[in-house]
């Protein structure tokens, strides 16, 4: 190959290179010059097809160049929506949150809220794990009551609420089992006064006095007992364990 050749083949590799960078400038300018609505509405179109993942960086794209548009709200919840429906709910519960911070006047101001607790309440785990998320689940949905008393959704609420409620006294009274079993009346009585004190609307309030009692009987903490067994036969008329307090009286004599 002659010198000659080799230099116009240089300049045709350079040519052909400044020809791609301008094509994929023009690429860029093209999605530059959309508009947050155009931009809004193809990401709708991915949500509503399912395809959250392509929804998400549209969604965000929207949220980082488009902050200041009528649609930047939109965007935000439903780049929570995004992430809620890939079940992604510890970035949801974050998206809903930043969208009632960073837009307080927002129409989604109060599903961002009731959907914040649903993230919390989707990953709540069982009673003898860690329960961090169950109290927030709790928090959201008694800060949505708070705000939203006359809400159709208050009565749901309510519901997720006595169900984490209940969560959180089965592992205080476990607890209290779990420490009676190892020979610790004292721990054991300081697990059963959490449920009997904090969560006198859950089932486990009745057992929780119950085995407080056995426990004392068994410290020989007699005029505690039997203080205690009184107290029980006035809330629990009707108890089946009635048969067992009675036995447990009869220690006391």
């Amino acid at each position: 190959m002659t010198q000659r050749s080799i230099i116009f083949s240089l300049n045709l590799i350079f040519v052909v290179c400044i020809l791609i960078f301008l094509s994929s400038c023009s690429q860029t300018k093209q999605r530059d010059v959309k508009s947050a609505e155009e931009t809004f509405n193809e990401a709708m179109a991915l949500f509503k097809d399912e395809d959250y993942l392509e929804a998400e960086k549209l969604f965000e794209l929207i949220r980082l160049q488009y902050s200041a548009s009528q649609y930047a709200d939109d965007a935000q919840y439903y780049l929570a929506e995004s992430n809620y429906n890939r079940r992604e709910y510890i970035y949801a519960a974050y998206n809903y949150n930043m969208c009632r911070r960073i837009y307080p006047h927002s129409e989604y101001n109060k599903p961002s809220l009731f959907k914040t607790g649903m993230c919390y309440y989707k990953i709540s785990p069982s009673y003898d794990r860690d329960q961090d998320y169950t109290v927030k689940a709790i928090q959201s949905f008694s800060e949505f009551q708070t705000v939203y008393p006359e809400d159709s959704l208050y009565n749901e609420a309510t519901t997720y609420i006595k169900e984490l409620r209940d969560k959180l006294a089965h592992r205080e009274y476990f607890t209290a089992e779990l420490y009676r079993k190892l020979y610790s009346p004292v721990s054991s009585l300081i697990y059963y006064d959490a449920v009997i004190n904090d969560y006198p609307d859950t089932e486990y309030y009745e057992p929780a006095i119950l085995g407080k009692i056995e426990v004392l009987i068994e410290t020989k903490r007699y005029d505690e007992a039997r203080s205690l067994i009184d107290l029980y036969k006035k809330l629990f008329p009707g108890s089946i364990n009635l048969d067992k307090i009675k036995n447990l009286e009869q220690l006391l004599k």
